[in-house]
């Protein structure tokens, strides 16, 4: 059977801008060229779980606008269930300008639109659908109370909960007892735990911080610099899959929306991880966020031409 994920969180449209480097203030920059890409992290963790191997249910809100429609078309097409997806009337879809520079660096301003109005009562609605899936994904581009909400529901019921606190900001202790992976990066991390990231030693240090707020399981991703997973029994890092960088606008969704799917499969915590490590370096080979993101043959391929992943199955 196909893992049941349950995805809680933001649409957004992308409107990505190519540059050279990221402008100065007052400096007005010339671009290479600009695209129009579905995302939100919401949606591409979403699209990134459907095209690794699950079911998956997304809880989210658009607007009333050509924005929202496209983004429902695009989700359609990834074969994901929208029964929980409202339209907002007289509100604009949540909107993304993404600048990403020629070294694949990026650069995002947020407007929420939408995204704003989705409602703890909308997760109540839909309780059955998280109380039945493997496993619940959140990030923090919607409401924190529907957020809670979801991850209350999930919780009670013995669902696996995966928080991705993106962007940060302040998080209670009571809300992250209920997270069982916590995954954040570098930058998430020091804002969650007062301790600044620069290298793996103060990456365990955050993590155990992490920990001791009460995260079952902490993954801190550090990009080019691999990933570190931290439970109470100890940590294990995961090196950096090389490849050439092109845009890393959606690494991070991928990353989890792979996890999750390894985590609904029966595989272990150092198992899913290193899957979502190369199914991260593979979108940071394409530009855009939803058009980056790999499909299951893919990953799977790209591992075996590495040749250092045990399959579990």
């Amino acid at each position: 059977m196909r893992p049941r994920i349950t995805v809680v969180g933001s649409i957004n449209m992308d409107l990505v801008f190519r540059t050279p480097r990221m402008p100065a203030t007052g400096e007005t920059l010339h671009g290479h060229d600009f695209h129009q890409i579905p995302g939100g992290k919401g949606a591409n963790q979403a699209v990134a779980a459907a095209r690794l191997g699950a079911d998956v249910t997304f809880i989210a809100a658009i607007g009333d606008d050509g924005f929202g429609e496209f983004s429902r078309n695009c989700l359609q097409a990834e074969k994901i269930n929208l029964d929980h997806l409202t339209t907002v009337k007289g509100v604009a879809t949540g909107v993304a300008g993404i600048l990403v520079t020629d070294s694949g660096d990026n650069s995002i301003v947020l407007a929420a639109g939408a995204n704003a109005s989705l409602s703890p009562s909308q997760i109540d609605a839909a309780s059955q659908t998280i109380s039945t899936a493997q496993v619940l994904i959140c990030q923090l581009e919607t409401p924190l109370e529907t957020v809670t909400r979801a991850i209350q529901i999930a919780h009670a019921q013995g669902i696996k909960v995966i928080l991705n606190p993106a962007p940060a900001r302040a998080l209670s202790d009571d809300l992250l007892k209920q997270v069982g992976y916590l995954i954040v990066n570098e930058t998430e991390a020091a804002q969650l735990s007062g301790i600044a990231v620069t290298d793996q030693e103060s990456a365990q240090q955050a993590s155990q911080k992490l920990l001791q707020r009460g995260a079952g399981c902490v993954l801190l991703t550090m990009g080019g610099n691999g990933a570190l997973i931290t439970e109470q029994a100890g940590s294990q890092f995961i090196p950096a899959i090389q490849v050439e960088v092109v845009d890393t606008t959606a690494a991070g969704d991928t990353f989890v929306g792979a996890f999750a799917v390894g985590l609904a499969s029966g595989m272990s915590i150092l198992q899913a991880s290193t899957e979502a490590q190369y199914a991260a370096a593979l979108t940071v080979t394409k530009l855009g966020a939803q058009t980056s993101i790999p499909q299951l043959h893919e990953v799977r391929d790209f591992m075996a031409s590495r040749s250092t992943f045990l399959k579990s199955n």
